[in-house]
């Protein structure tokens, strides 16, 4: 009776899985399909199939300068994200200073805040100060909502850090520059990848803030959200998959360098091994 109810148990586990994968994937599935109909608007069954959509998006201006503009934000987004996180983290979880329970509230909270709220709050605040709205600003923009992100995601790995790593190299005569580069960071890169992966997909992906921060320039949310509002075309669905793909991508790509850095790990763990069996 007891592995009757465990095997139903599995197989309900197992329904409600794919339940909730096909709820949240079958959408985004639908986005693609939509990119390969010859059709101007997405019917189903398709009954044409074609890629002109995408060699008139690989071939479009307009379509490769939201590209760069979107492309150009993420990326310096993540690389302040990430330093500002690194230095926030430390203050964060490692060190222990008056006023530390104060910083961790302040810093969390423009994660809860809305989107737009935030976005307009800026827009407000760029006014004022009589600064023009570019991508530039959209930068700013997002790593205020990110930076506590990635703060928190690095934190995780700080928390887990034993400091007696560092004092032992300070002192086996090692110099606060050696220690950081080749103890605290090594230690330290998991949560620096997952932040960078988190903070490059989150900006690559924002609409709000950028909707109130880019001015006259446009990202690939903003483009796709004008779109779908007025003047549709097939563009939408296949620039739509085309960002998807490159997130995927992305994900996948830091998953494999993990498993590559396990591996060459586990292979250089079991060298001397291998080596003491055989001198035996």
């Amino acid at each position: 009776m007891a592995g009757a109810h465990s095997t139903l148990a599995k197989r309900l586990i197992v329904l409600w899985t794919v339940a909730i994968i096909g709820f949240l994937y079958i959408p985004m599935v639908s986005v693609v399909l939509a990119s390969f109909s010859r059709k101007r608007y997405f019917s189903f069954p398709i009954n044409a199939w074609d890629t002109k959509w995408y060699e008139k998006a690989f071939q479009s201006l307009s379509v490769r300068e939201l590209l760069t503009t979107s492309l150009n934000v993420a990326v310096l987004v993540t690389i302040f994200s990430v330093f500002l996180a690194f230095l926030g983290a430390l203050a964060f979880a490692r060190y222990d200073w008056k006023g530390r329970k104060l910083f961790q509230k302040v810093v969390l909270l423009p994660i809860f805040f809305p989107q737009a709220v935030l976005g307009l709050a800026l827009l407000l605040w760029f006014s004022a100060l009589g600064i023009t709205t570019s991508w530039q600003t959209a930068v700013f923009a997002h790593m205020i909502w990110i930076v506590p992100i990635v703060t928190l995601i690095i934190s995780i790995q700080v928390y887990s850090f034993d400091p007696a790593l560092e004092e032992a190299a300070f002192d086996l005569g090692a110099s606060r520059w050696q220690v950081l580069r080749e103890v605290t960071l090594p230690i330290l890169s998991p949560g620096l990848v997952s932040g960078s992966v988190f903070a490059f997909l989150l900006s690559w992906g924002n609409f709000p803030l950028s909707l109130f921060t880019t001015g006259a320039d446009q990202t690939v949310p903003e483009w796709l959200y004008a779109k779908m509002v007025s003047g549709y075309t097939p563009m939408v669905p296949t620039l739509g998959s085309l960002t998807m793909g490159g997130a995927v991508l992305v994900v996948f790509g830091v998953y494999l360098m993990f498993m590559l850095r396990k591996w060459r790990r586990g292979g250089k763990d079991a060298g001397p091994a291998v080596e003491s069996e055989s001198g035996a």
